[in-house]
């Protein structure tokens, strides 16, 4: 196979398909000879700030010399942002050969689902590279999801809100209960802790595991200063450091991460330089990404963010009501027929004075009609559906002026799509 040919067979593994279990994914590893256990790694669960944690962790320790890895989810445009080792995402002609590898050794076994798949993949690709530690994302959940086969160095636990009730539980107890499930016997837990109904669950696995438990508020802080944060670390030490991530939640993230580079300063140590300049040059597309474009003559400012569940646009309506200056705001949401989240939108609704509805071209989308049909009737009239993406985002660049502001938000799925449309398909990374 080709690269292409390896794309299509990649994603003829049922892209959408959950399937939450560590049997298929465990009994693969040990013939493919345990590739995840010739590096150390953090693992990360939590509901939102996973993503921004690890590009935090992987932009520091990467100024500190060391081969980082991290594997994170979903994709905006090409399935190899998922692979990156420092800065570079994972070859095509790498990618091909561990795919064909791969097509070979399935040939008469039960295939995985696509996540379980990429999961695979790149633990054998970070075992090919040497790296020196790697950073994994979970894809949902914890206690089954297909990188908890790992046994880590630490595991860091971000924010715990509701999302995939379907398949996490109906309450925070018991989604706190699967994310739970990554803390491993005497590996070190860093957890942000500030939904307390998720608390009691965390630490008692944590007791339980016999695992120390480090809680931002407790053993390490993080405040907002000059756009920038000041922490405290677990030896108590203070510092103050510039971010490159935007948003309030941003601080929460950060913290967390430092903490994390505080329990691993033993194996890893780092200079407040490197931390510094780490934190100063963190990139993570497509989560409050403010870019500039120049449209017919307008420079029109566009903030993408892939806020996809209650908590996520909850933070993106207090970072549009606290920030980003503008005469209007004209939003371009889609979201996923599976989210609801009114509260958190109908806050969003009101921070617009113009909603275009679309959707993201894959089968979870739900079509802009049903969310229109959705809205409240005053809302309404400031509403319209444009289908496919493309034509919605070419309206609000139309109506934009350059005082006004465009938001494209609601799904990850849509926010990769018209970033790859503002772009004309070309992407950083090829």
């Amino acid at each position: 196979m080709n690269y292409q040919q390896a794309c299509d067979w990649l994603n003829q593994h049922q892209f959408f398909s959950i399937k939450l279990g560590l049997a298929t994914t465990r009994e693969l590893l040990a013939e493919l000879g345990n590739p995840q256990d010739q590096y150390p790694i953090i693992h990360l669960a939590g509901t939102n700030g996973k993503g921004s944690v690890g590009a935090t962790l992987l932009s520091c320790l990467s100024q500190g010399g060391y081969r980082t890895g991290f594997y994170s989810s979903p994709h905006l445009v090409s399935v190899r942002e998922r692979f990156c080792l420092g800065t570079q995402w994972i070859p095509r002609d790498e990618f091909t050969d561990i795919i064909n590898s791969l097509d070979l050794f399935l040939h008469d076994r039960t295939h995985p689902t696509y996540f379980e798949l990429t999961t695979i993949i790149v633990l054998l690709w970070f075992a090919r590279q040497k790296a020196d530690l790697v950073i994994l994302e979970t894809g949902m959940g914890g206690r089954l999801d297909a990188t908890n086969v790992v046994t880590p160095l630490l595991s860091i636990l971000t924010d715990i809100s509701l999302d995939h009730e379907q398949y996490l539980g109906d309450t925070i107890e018991k989604i706190a209960y699967e994310k739970a499930g990554i803390i491993k016997p005497g590996v070190p837990v860093v957890f942000s802790g500030r939904d307390r109904a998720a608390l009691p669950t965390i630490s008692t696995q944590s007791k339980q595991q016999q695992s120390r438990l480090y809680l931002l508020g407790k053993d390490f802080f993080g405040e907002a200063c000059d756009g920038g944060i000041e922490y405290t670390s677990l030896c108590g030490t203070r510092q103050r450091y510039s971010l490159s991530l935007a948003g309030a939640h941003q601080v929460v993230n950060a913290s967390l991460a430092l903490a994390g580079l505080d329990v691993l300063t033993a194996h890893f140590p780092l200079t407040i330089d490197q931390i510094r300049t780490g934190l100063a040059q963190v990139v993570w597309p497509g989560r409050m990404e403010l870019v500039s474009h120049l449209y017919r003559g307008k420079k029109i400012q566009v903030l993408f963010d892939g806020a996809h569940n209650e908590a996520g646009v909850m933070q993106l309506a207090e970072s549009l009501s606290q920030g980003y200056p503008r005469n209007r705001l004209i939003l371009v949401w889609g979201n996923m027929a599976d989210k609801v989240m009114a509260p958190a939108f109908e806050r969003i609704l009101a921070c617009a004075d113009s909603v275009i509805l679309t959707r993201a071209e894959y089968q979870r989308s739900a079509p802009a009609e049903s969310l229109f049909a959705r809205l409240p009737e005053p809302v309404q009239t400031k509403a319209c559906c444009l289908e496919p993406a493309a034509r919605a985002l070419q309206f609000a660049l139309e109506e934009a002026n350059e005082d006004d502001l465009v938001c494209v938000a609601g799904s990850l799925y849509l926010v990769g799509l018209v970033r790859h449309i503002l772009n004309d398909g070309v992407t950083s990374n090829g």
